[in-house]
């Protein structure tokens, strides 16, 4: 009878892991893990028939590859979130975004203008979007209010919320 092994190994992180697979008549896949001082942190076995091997390394890579998309990343330090992170919205600061989206120019890119707010206001893009239709905002359009269809897609109160000022060079029209 002839004996077949397959051997591999792949670097996830600081960590080595090597699998070697033998066929003598039954399966036998053997997996180590081991960091980079060397030290042992990850082994294990499986014997299995050989006809097997084939249906249940399908099963056992849907099994690993489901528990790999369930794995959710550490929650974010604080220092990684923007400094304003979690910080109450004031009257003024709600007047100054309105303002300044209304006053955007039509057909620019509401995703640039977004992270560029975020950026000025130390808030993520996330607290932004949201707030814009709190405010009255189309989140989506730069330069218009929110419609009523549009305020009950967010959940929101929409333009009725509150009179929106007009822009800048609106001859100071109010917009509702």
């Amino acid at each position: 009878m002839t004996t077949t092994t397959y051997e591999n190994a792949l670097r996830i992180g600081s960590t080595t892991y090597r699998l070697a697979a033998t066929a003598d008549p039954d399966l036998v896949v053997e997996l180590t893990g081991t960091d980079s001082s060397g030290a042992l942190v990850a082994e294990g076995a499986l014997r299995l028939p050989a006809d097997a091997g084939g249906r249940l390394g399908k099963l056992l890579g849907q099994v690993l590859d489901a528990l790999g998309r369930l794995s959710t990343p550490a929650p974010a330090s604080p220092g990684n979130r923007p400094a304003n992170a979690n910080q109450p919205w004031t009257r003024d600061l709600d007047e100054d975004l309105r303002v300044e989206w209304l006053a955007a120019e039509e057909g620019s890119p509401s995703a640039d203008l977004i992270r560029g707010v975020a950026r000025r206001l130390e808030r993520s893009p996330t607290s932004i979007r949201s707030r814009l239709a709190r405010i009255g905002c189309d989140p989506d359009v730069p330069g218009r209010v929110l419609s009523g269809g549009g305020a009950e897609v967010f959940g929101v109160q929409g333009p009725a919320q509150g009179r929106v000022r007009g822009k800048p060079d609106s001859g100071g029209e109010g917009v509702s």
